[in-house]
């Protein structure tokens, strides 16, 4: 195909965090690429603004210049059920809490940098077989790829839409100005089917996040059934209105077809609970681009299922704890009482320990000790 002078190599509809990363990765490999997105920013979204270890570590090898961006570095994670409570700092690295749209900034600032082409405020209006029409004009592109969100209109025309979701969940998010009382990602249980997220996101700023099956629950009524945090936050300034969004767990059959593929919340999800979003949609980006430098979207087909699994795993497990408060108490109980358990656990979710090693280091050894038999 011959490129005229509105031609690109890689066109990616949407500019979200995952977006801009897979428009990195590929700027990375020499690919020409422009970004197109119907709002302009700063584009902002409901979610729990933390980014695991290996999140961090991927927005470096984008060459996202993290340092001195500002956020808060948090060591660990830390389960809270009413009496009982269990922590367990990451294996090495930190993770950084920062808002939303303090990411997005720091990704578009490397974009420019990269020489990465942007038509904001462009709508894309539909999928040619060259490429993608932005209103009457056509523009084409060896690659189009999709990274417009869970409710992906490029999804639709690309006939990818055929998939399983596994759970859907609300969440509602607003900042508190107040002093971080932890260097950890809070994690409350409740007992109507919901968990509120804590994470520090500044030195005077933190980010709370109510997820629950409910679209009705609201974080204000919600609070009252943690009376430590609801106290913690009670003269606390709120210093955004609350946001909304949906929390999906869902894989698609497929994440490719022809010069099409999807990224990010386009090609599937994992519930909030993991904290893995934004760090799946990262390695996604390196797939793709190194996909498109073969020449072989099937390659990225293998590996965007491989990233997957183990956030799928742990999104399982993790909402079975939600959905059954009394299996919670026991093995929140057990994990309290074995640090070092949930450390293993902790060191799997972030992809630092094998899914073979999670099993024999962690699940067996917390099924012995549910069991009350000795572990070994």
């Amino acid at each position: 195909m011959g490129l005229g002078q509105d031609d690109t190599d890689v066109v990616v509809v949407g500019a979200g965090p995952a977006g801009l990363a897979a428009a990195l990765a590929a700027r990375q490999r020499g690919f020409r690429v422009s970004v197109v997105d119907g709002a302009e920013p700063p584009i902002d979204k409901a979610c729990g603004e933390g980014l695991m270890p290996d999140g961090v570590d991927a927005l470096r090898v984008l060459g996202v210049r993290i340092e001195g961006a500002g956020g808060f570095r948090f060591r660990g994670i830390r389960f809270l059920d009413h009496e009982t409570q269990v922590e367990a700092g990451f294996p090495g690295g930190w993770g950084l809490g920062l808002r939303r749209i303090g990411l997005h900034q720091l990704l578009l600032d490397r974009a420019a940098d990269a020489r990465v082409t942007f038509l904001w405020r462009t709508p894309v209006t539909g999928l040619h077989s060259e490429g993608v029409w932005l209103g009457p004009r056509l523009v084409r592109a060896r690659w189009v790829v999709g990274a417009d969100g869970s409710s992906s209109l490029l999804r639709r025309w690309a006939g990818l839409d055929q998939g399983r979701l596994h759970s859907m969940r609300f969440g509602f998010r607003r900042h508190f100005r107040i002093l971080p009382w932890t260097d950890c990602v809070e994690v409350y249980w409740g007992r109507r089917g919901c968990q509120i997220y804590v994470t520090p996101v500044g030195s005077e700023e933190v980010c709370v996040v109510l997820i629950s099956r409910s679209e009705k629950l609201r974080l204000e009524e919600a609070l009252r059934d943690f009376p430590r945090l609801e106290s913690r936050l009670r003269n606390a300034e709120a210093t955004t209105a609350e946001r909304g969004a949906v929390s999906a767990s869902f894989r698609l059959k497929r994440v490719y077809r022809g010069r099409v593929a999807l990224v990010g919340d386009a090609s599937g999800g994992v519930d909030a609970v993991t904290g893995e979003g934004l760090s799946i949609s990262f390695q996604q980006a390196q797939a793709l681009a190194t996909a498109m430098t073969a020449g072989d979207l099937s390659a990225y087909q293998r590996a965007h299922r491989g990233a997957l699994r183990r956030p799928m795993l742990m999104t399982r497990l993790l909402l079975s704890l939600d959905r059954r408060p009394a299996w919670r108490g026991r093995v929140l109980g057990a994990l309290s009482a074995n640090p070092d358990l949930f450390a293993r656990l902790l060191a799997a979710h972030i992809g630092s320990l094998s899914t073979p090693a999670f099993i024999r280091q962690g699940m067996l050894p917390l099924a012995l000790q549910l069991l009350g038999l000795p572990t070994f």
